[in-house]
């Protein structure tokens, strides 16, 4: 699974519905999707536990400390 790698302190438009995000200390991966109502914002998360097994088994190929 590829990942895009986003700068610190970057704003950044995510896609409506399915969007992941992994944290690059620990490989954690949560699906996110979000939706506007009433004019506010709102988003839900998901941990998704096949992709961050994915991510933890490439970083610990990497020789990268989790």
């Amino acid at each position: 699974m590829k990942y895009n790698i986003e700068t610190p302190n970057k704003w950044i438009q995510p896609i409506r519905r399915g969007y992941k995000f992994c944290c690059c200390d620990c490989g954690l991966v949560h699906k996110i999707d979000f939706r506007i109502k009433k004019g506010r914002i709102q988003f839900r998360a998901f941990r998704n536990n096949r992709a961050t097994g994915q991510v933890r088994r490439h970083l610990n190929k990497s020789g990268k400390e989790i």
